[in-house]
């Protein structure tokens, strides 16, 4: 599948078969995770830990495995931390294993025992790792229903043309690439990316949400960008372009409550 049809059939998942990862799907995963860069340049340590290890979550059900990254604070690093987590998401797709990240509904102390935290050191998500059940559980499809899971903003509300008063009614060229970007999954479906397009620069915003970042010393929306960033660079290269990352500011007008995160030119 191209990486927009992978985008397209994933959804997060919470209900699995309790069957545990076959040896191969785990060395694959194992084998992305190492090498899950990101065009920040920031280092993640990734691991797959056991569900035997005491871990558990109360919106989870069935799952023998989960993956989790840890990072140490500095500018960017839940940015980088979303665009290297999504490589490993994708990758899971492809061979039907299923995910959601999770921030907040686990048991956080058991996680980051079994994550080793130092002194410095993150771990803001995790994602259960496993075959989704035939059915869904009714918490699931409860949740699911509740934050409109399976819906997402019109084009014109993302996506601008060289102003935030102009929104963009065509992507032209570079539509599958952005078509991925609002497809995006984000914490509660606040899909908090902005993108105006200038020429052949596409310069990304994040509108905040307020309490994304209140008191767990790094930001969930930033991650959500990093996602979109990572959604975005991989359907430009594989249509053929070849996106330069830059952090420089174009100096575009903001409405409240928006700010710049990055840019990819081609």
């Amino acid at each position: 599948m191209s990486i927009l049809d992978t985008i397209r059939a994933r959804r997060s998942v919470r209900t699995f078969d309790g069957i545990d990862l076959y040896s191969g799907d785990l060395e694959k995963i194992e084998e992305c995770a190492k090498g899950a860069d990101n065009p920040y340049g920031q280092l993640i340590e990734w691991r797959i830990l056991s569900a035997d290890e005491g871990l558990s979550s109360p919106v989870i059900v069935g799952a023998q495995r989960f993956i989790a990254g840890k990072m140490r604070r500095a500018e960017h690093a839940e940015e980088a931390f979303g665009y290297s987590f999504e490589k490993i998401v994708l990758l899971c797709e492809t061979l039907g294993v299923g995910t959601t990240i999770i921030a907040g509904t686990m048991d956080r102390g058991a996680f980051e025992r079994a994550m080793e935290l130092k002194s410095g050191e993150v771990m803001p998500c995790m994602s259960p790792l496993g075959y989704p059940a035939k059915k869904m559980s009714i918490r699931e499809g409860m949740m699911r229903t509740g934050i409109k899971a399976d819906s997402r903003l019109d084009f014109g509300e993302i996506f601008f043309d060289g102003a935030f008063d102009k929104p963009l009614s065509d992507g032209g060229a570079i539509k599958d690439a952005l078509e991925a970007v609002r497809l995006a999954p984000s914490a509660v479906n606040k899909q908090p990316w902005r993108v105006v397009l200038d020429g052949s620069a596409a310069h990304f915003y994040i509108k905040h949400a307020r309490g994304y970042g209140a008191g767990t010393g790094w930001d969930m929306q930033k991650i959500d960008l990093g996602i979109a960033l990572c959604h975005f660079e991989l359907a430009m290269r594989e249509k053929g372009f070849e996106p330069r990352f830059e952090l420089a500011d174009p100096g575009i007008k903001t409405p409240e409550g928006v700010d710049y995160i990055a840019s990819f030119r081609w």
